[in-house]
Order: structure tokens, then C-alpha cells, then sequence
């Protein structure tokens, strides 16, 4: 999977990119990271990217022109392949992990990051496929939102984590929040390991996690949990 990111500050993805998963990823083969700097392609001699918007309003906007011959210049658009952008913003639907392993099917996907009032909606028609929020609320750009769906994407793709089951059973991939987990020492401040897990009857553990699933959606996230129920059983 190739991730090509069109933004004004490719420092902000490049170090965030070199480390933990996505790194050893892309240290492997398995994914690749390409930050662009929009404003190596302004026509602007004083290499602004941003104008005053019509109608007036505060702030400054993000003009078409420089978006637009960034996105033609990216490897996959030259070549003609369909590539799915993604423009973050808070005003769309909110990133999930369905959304995460539909993304991760594709070879290649395009992340346009925002800055100031916004985008030119012109070329946001032109160029877009997909919007994505991380929530209700307003960053300062979009680089940190296309962080976490690029983490959350490329643990979908085969080989990343190494442990393919780890990326089967976390939390949300059948709707419920995961399970609490135990490791070493069996005792610690006096709270013990649940006896279930050291048991080592894995038709319990199964059972016992489930069960713990159940109760910690309904506590945690009750809309998640009414959602499970509707569609899974009826308790």
C-alpha cells in the first residue's frame, strides 16, 4: 500500500511516519509514505497557497491551483490508476474500522490535508473521492487525522503486524468493545489474573471474553452495545 500525503507540512507526516509499526512497515516493503509539500507547486512568487475567500468572512482559504497540480503529479494519477482521496474534515462521516479495512484494499490512496478556513471547494469537487472526520471537532490542520487513519488502515494490510490474529480481534472488529487482558505476574497489588485465564480450557476463555466484551461495551458505549444487540441476540 502506497500513502501519498498532499500537505503543507510533510515534516509533520515524515516523523511520524519512521516510527513504531509504520515504520518497521515500511522498512519491509509493505508500505510506502510519500509527503508532498503543496506549496512547491504555487504559482505565487511569494509561494502562498491561500487567498482571502469571496464574500468575505475571517480567515484565509487554501486556493485550487496548487491542490490541483499537486494531485496531477502524484505517481498513481499520472499514470492513470484510480486512487481514492481522502479530504480530512470535520464535516463528514466519522472514520471507523469498517471504513479502516475497506481503505486497506486499495494499492494506492491520496490524503489531502487542510489548513486555515478550509479548501477551494472547486477543486475539492474535482479531485475528491472520500470525506473523513476523526470527530466533532476542529484541528488545526489535517495532518494529525490523516496520522491516525493511515495507523489504523495500515494494521489492516497483510503483514504489518506480524501477528495477523492481533488485528482480527481488537476492539470494534465484531462491534464490541475488546475484552481486558492480564499479563505477568499472576498477582499485582493484590489484584489476581481471573482464574478463567489460567485455566488453560479455551472454550471458557472464549466464553469468559465474550461475556467481558458484552459488559464492557454496555458500560463504556451504550449506543455501540444496543447497535451489537439489534443485530447479533436478544438478551
Amino acid at each position: 500500500m502506497n500513502f501519498h500525503i498532499m500537505t503543507l507540512f510533510p515534516e509533520m507526516i515524515e516523523g511520524a511516519a519512521n516510527t513504531s509499526i509504520l515504520g518497521r512497515a515500511i522498512d519491509k516493503g509493505l508500505l510506502s509514505v510519500n509527503a508532498v509539500d503543496i506549496r512547491e507547486y504555487t504559482a505565487n512568487k511569494h509561494n502562498r497557497v491561500d487567498d482571502y475567500t469571496y464574500g468575505g468572512g475571517a480567515g484565509m482559504l487554501m486556493q485550487a491551483q496548487p491542490i490541483y497540480d499537486c494531485y496531477m503529479n502524484l505517481q498513481p494519477v499520472r499514470e492513470g490508476r484510480k486512487v481514492r482521496t481522502i479530504y480530512m474534515t470535520p464535516q463528514a462521516k466519522v472514520f471507523n474500522q469498517d471504513m479502516a479495512r475497506e481503505f486497506a484494499k486499495e494499492e494506492d490512496i491520496v490524503f489531502l490535508c487542510g489548513h486555515y478556513e478550509g479548501i477551494d471547494e472547486r477543486v475539492l469537487e474535482e479531485i475528491v473521492t472520500d470525506y473523513v472526520s476523526i470527530g466533532d471537532y476542529v484541528l488545526t490542520g489535517g495532518e494529525l487525522p490523516a496520522l491516525v487513519c493511515m495507523d489504523a488502515i495500515a494494521r489492516m494490510v497483510p503483514g504489518v503486524l506480524g501477528n495477523e490474529v492481533s488485528g482480527e480481534t481488537e476492539s470494534f472488529d465484531d462491534g464490541l468493545l475488546e475484552y481486558p487482558q492480564y499479563s505477568r505476574p499472576e498477582e499485582w497489588k493484590g489484584k489476581r489474573v481471573p482464574d478463567v485465564l489460567l485455566s488453560g480450557h479455551h472454550a471458557n476463555i472464549e466464553k469468559w471474553r465474550h461475556e467481558q466484551s458484552l459488559c464492557r461495551t454496555k458500560e463504556r458505549r451504550p449506543d455501540l452495545y444496543e447497535k451489537y444487540l439489534a443485530t447479533h441476540e436478544k438478551l
